[in-house]
């Protein structure tokens, strides 16, 4: 282990070569972008906001995605930014538009953004930073790393703006092609179950009939408990911030579709619903084999762990980052005492399916069918996995084999 904190210690100390600081000078907001490193030439993170935020918490995601990008590609260094402001407030718009404008010579030159907690990326970072003369998000990202001639960026960024949003139109992959789910909406949750998947398959294990363990029900949360269910798992409960519904028997995948399709927003729109402090008591309790965390960083306990673990947890697929209640930026003690105990397949691998779809369609000229995008991000956490099986082909600490994988590529 010593190793693997040696090199943990070295990565996490290292200061970041830029940190950009932003008052908006119209109300009390705050904004940093933290750019870990200009690895390749360029760097790549989302733009979140919520109150209470600080640049500690931008500057470990910022060094989140680094690690990510070392599985998902494109090679370059980690970024974040992140404003101190309420979303709900109604001057939310005019604050995103002047810290765009402000951060708009970085988005021109070397870093791409996206969205991420409470901005979102179709309706709000992209028309916004394209008034602000960014021809996308992702500009950074091809100027410094990709270097493109200017036809090829222009092919490129119009493959990017059309994927992102691309409707689904195969039914295997959407809850309803009429509804219009776009691939952003679906793919990290299908990535969270795919690993899930693949990680059996490696070990010579079909997922057909493990019990499943939900924990979130907005984007990520909803879209792996489909594919969950999709592939013959049985989800047998799903908890989320309003509530949460248990069957032992595992939801059947209709069930689990409907929960989809009459989701509130980000959250689950039940009438039925268990309150929150009752299925928090319940749901640790629960028999099952896999563990999708996938509602807010560092919530899950040593305890919660503890209960999932006796009554014959095997496998966690994060969906959240940092789902473990440490303060340690990547790997604390409850997420140690996890690794060490069941297969912990760390957040970089499994939920970095919207990182890849970036890569892959800024990469080279690429098909643009459902099939393609969806394939590419399986197979790329699927070699991801077998990649960490060849250094540890054992069943535990496959979080800290997955690290030191990605840690000796960046230090």
């Amino acid at each position: 282990m010593s190793l693997i904190k040696d090199l943990l210690n070295t990565y996490e100390n290292k200061a970041p070569e830029i940190v950009f600081h932003w008052n908006d000078p119209e109300t009390e907001a705050e904004g940093w972008t933290v750019i870990n490193s200009l690895r390749g030439g360029a760097a790549g993170g989302g733009t979140r906001m919520r109150e209470g935020l600080d640049m500690n918490e931008v500057l470990s995601l910022a060094k989140t995605m680094e690690v990510k990008f070392t599985v998902s590609g494109p090679s370059i260094g980690g970024a974040k930014s992140g404003i101190n402001f309420n979303p709900k407030d109604p001057r939310k718009k005019g604050v995103l538009e002047r810290w765009y404008a402000a951060v708009s010579p970085l988005l021109k030159s070397y870093y791409g953004t996206g969205g991420d907690l409470n901005v979102d990326e179709i309706h709000e970072v992209i028309p916004i930073t394209e008034e602000s003369g960014v021809w996308h998000p992702q500009e950074g990202v091809f100027e410094g790393h990709f270097k493109p001639t200017a036809a090829d960026k222009i092919n490129r960024i119009g493959q990017l703006r059309h994927g992102v949003i691309k409707v689904i139109e195969n039914p295997k992959y959407s809850p309803d092609v009429t509804k219009k789910y776009t691939v952003a909406d679906m793919i990290t949750g299908f990535g969270v179950a795919e690993a899930a998947r693949h990680f059996y398959e490696i070990h010579n294990e079909p997922i057909v009939g493990k019990r499943a363990i939900v924990q979130g029900f907005g984007n990520v949360g909803a879209a792996a408990a489909f594919y969950l269910a999709q592939m013959g798992a049985k989800i047998v409960g799903i908890i989320d911030r309003v509530g949460g519904l248990i069957n032992e028997e595992g939801f059947t995948f209709e069930d689990v579709r409907n929960m989809y399709l009459s989701k509130n927003g980000n959250t689950l729109g039940n009438n039925n619903l268990i309150p929150f402090d009752e299925m928090n008591e319940k749901v640790w309790s629960l028999q099952a084999e896999v563990f999708a965390p996938c509602a807010a960083s560092r919530l899950i306990t040593k305890n919660q762990i503890d209960q999932l673990i006796s009554t014959g947890l095997e496998v966690i697929s994060c969906g959240a980052n940092v789902p473990f209640a440490d303060k340690e930026i990547f790997f604390g003690p409850i997420m140690e005492h996890t690794d060490n105990k069941v297969s912990l397949i760390p957040d970089f691998i499994s939920n970095c399916g919207m990182a890849r779809v970036f890569a892959y369609f800024m990469e080279r000229k690429v098909q643009m069918t459902d099939d393609a995008i969806f394939e590419d991000t399986s197979e790329t956490i699927k070699k991801a996995l077998q990649n960490l099986n060849e250094i540890n082909p054992s069943k535990t600490k496959i979080s800290a084999s997955a690290f030191e994988i990605a840690l000796k590529q960046l230090i």
